[in-house]
């Protein structure tokens, strides 16, 4: 084809390279050096992500001394939200701080695992981040073991009622 009466201009530049800093309990902490298009996301997947012992629903990216986001890693692997997703610049630090509250979630559920809390989970929450309940189960109770202190165990039992669900983990 050819085309009359128009102009084109164009401009090529350089991707700069930046330097990040992932510190606290990363896989693999340390300086990386990544695009200038890179976002938290993919520094964090960079450095192997938060270790056994790191938060996977606090990582901080820190920007001259101030807290620019507060990354939940579950929104983005359970929800794919990476609403809190943010661009990069040179110098900034990913700080991993340590994993908080564990909950254990098994039985009839579709994602047996063990969830880390943000602290003001319900029972209902902590069945959504397990994928709900299976197609098999009973649905009518369920039962509840705390460890107090960790010494004393406790088992509470609950209807799945919206008082039931209602309850805090």
């Amino acid at each position: 084809r050819v085309f009359r009466h128009f102009e084109l201009s164009t401009s090529m530049g350089r991707l700069r390279s930046l330097q990040v800093f992932v510190v606290g309990h990363a896989r693999q902490p340390g300086v990386y050096t990544v695009s200038s298009l890179s976002t938290l996301l993919n520094a964090l997947f960079m450095s192997g992500g938060p270790s056994i012992s790191g938060t996977m629903r606090h990582i901080q990216l820190k920007r001259a001394g101030k807290v620019i986001t507060d990354f939940d890693l579950y929104d983005m692997l359970l929800k794919g939200d990476k609403s809190k997703d943010v661009q990069l610049l040179s110098g900034d630090v990913i700080y991993i701080p340590p994993i908080g509250a564990l909950s254990a979630i098994a039985g009839s559920v579709n994602t047996e695992a063990i969830f880390e809390l943000k602290g003001n989970e319900s029972l209902a929450d902590l069945l959504d981040l397990a994928g709900g309940l299976t197609n098999v189960a009973a649905g009518q109770k369920v039962t509840v073991e705390r460890i107090h202190g960790r010494e004393i165990r406790k088992v509470d039992e609950f209807n799945l009622d919206s008082q039931g669900l209602a309850k805090p983990m």
